[in-house]
């Protein structure tokens, strides 16, 4: 049975619109959102070791509780597993179990089973339906809303993927308490993202209220609630991605060029921070073009520093990257448009924009005094 209290956030977008519920004990509600989606459907879980291991018996009780047959496929756990040889492994394995169109695929986990098995779900039997059950708050507030799913190539990150919504995103509470300290605060950022892109008030309530979110307190279901709302209303508008949904990259083309240059090793960059020094390093390049404020470049700092995130690229172990590097990556994201740059950039606290053709020099520039300082 769901929980009474759970929080619904609708994802309006048409025939294919679903909800995002949220609260404790979510999970128990998993035989309901299955038998909504697709009456007598079989099930596969998409999981990783690590979650597996921590929550894989309760969501398998759950469905045995409701008599419903499933299957498991488990797959590492980190961003290496975005990959051509492990999407073509769970592809394989969904069709070696027979499973129909109608079956569902169970996305268990963090962003990357998320991406992986959304998008095996996307060309398995040319499209199955699948839940989504994010179990970090990066999945929660961000990639598990929005239909974005996909894998990493050796030429960047997400370059490979497709626009596929899921039938129900259920996201528990409950299993964000198993969360090491680094990842929780590696999902924080993509929450504090929401109120730098264009909700000023929400960024005011977590410089007040982050301590309370921190230790899960009312805080934290208001944080999600407001982000997966702030994430539904800009994809309702902009489903895939032709305009304003790009805002939602904010901090996102550096974040993933680091990621790129470090080939995704978790060990010295997650996503979550290297999408804390991409902002910091979008809010920086503003100042620089005269379009953002001193003073909004320090309080972004003040706050990310605050919940003890990354803001530098010198925070990254190990070597520096090399501007060529980096430029090379940046040069490959999918925000390029004929060759020019596309970056989303700020006037200030929740007032992000999309800025065309942003020179190459200007940028090359701007992160050489970055890596020099």
């Amino acid at each position: 049975m769901t929980s009474d209290n759970a929080t619904r956030v609708p994802v309006e977008l048409g025939e294919r619109s679903y909800d995002i519920e949220i609260g404790s004990n979510v999970l128990s509600g998993i035989a309901e959102a299955i038998e909504n989606a697709s009456p007598g459907a079989r099930c596969v879980i998409v999981t990783d070791t690590n979650v597996n291991a921590a929550h894989g018996e309760t969501l398998r009780g759950h469905l045995d509780e409701a008599d419903i047959q499933h299957a498991t496929i488990e797959v590492a756990a980190g961003e290496k597993s975005k990959s051509w040889p492990v999407l073509q492994e769970v592809t394989d394995k969904i069709l070696e179990l027979r499973l129909e169109r109608s079956d569902l695929v169970l996305a268990f986990g963090g962003g990357v089973v998320g991406d992986l098995a959304g998008f095996a779900a996307s060309i398995a039997r040319r499209g199955m339906k699948f839940i989504q059950i994010p179990t970090s708050l990066l999945a929660q507030v961000d990639s598990s809303v929005g239909g974005k799913t996909g894998i990493n190539s050796q030429h960047g990150k997400n370059l490979v993927g497709a626009f596929y919504q899921p039938s129900k995103v259920l996201i528990d509470l409950d299993v964000l308490k198993t969360l090491s300290e680094r990842e929780f605060r590696a999902g924080y950022a993509e929450v504090a993202k929401y109120g730098l892109i264009k909700y000023p008030d929400f960024f005011a309530f977590l410089e007040q209220n982050y301590k309370d979110v921190f230790s899960h307190g009312p805080s934290l279901t208001k944080a999600i609630a407001q982000s997966c709302e702030a994430k539904a209303e800009i994809v309702a508008a902009d489903e895939t991605e032709k305009g304003q949904r790009a805002l939602l990259n904010l901090g996102h083309t550096f974040g993933h060029a680091l990621e790129g240059y470090t080939a995704y090793d978790g060990a010295r960059l997650v996503h979550g921070e290297g999408v804390a020094i991409g902002m910091m390093l979008a809010h920086q390049f503003s100042n620089r073009l005269n379009q953002c404020a001193a003073d909004d470049v320090s309080r972004v700092e003040a706050h990310l520093k605050a919940v003890g995130l990354p803001t530098r690229i010198q925070d990254i172990p190990g070597d520096l990257p090399s501007v060529e590097t980096l430029m090379s990556f940046i040069a490959q994201d999918k925000k390029v448009k004929r060759g020019a740059l596309t970056f989303i950039l700020t006037k200030g606290v929740g007032k992000s924009y999309i800025a065309d053709d942003v020179p190459p020099s200007e940028v090359s520039a701007f992160l050489t005094d970055q890596l020099n300082s």
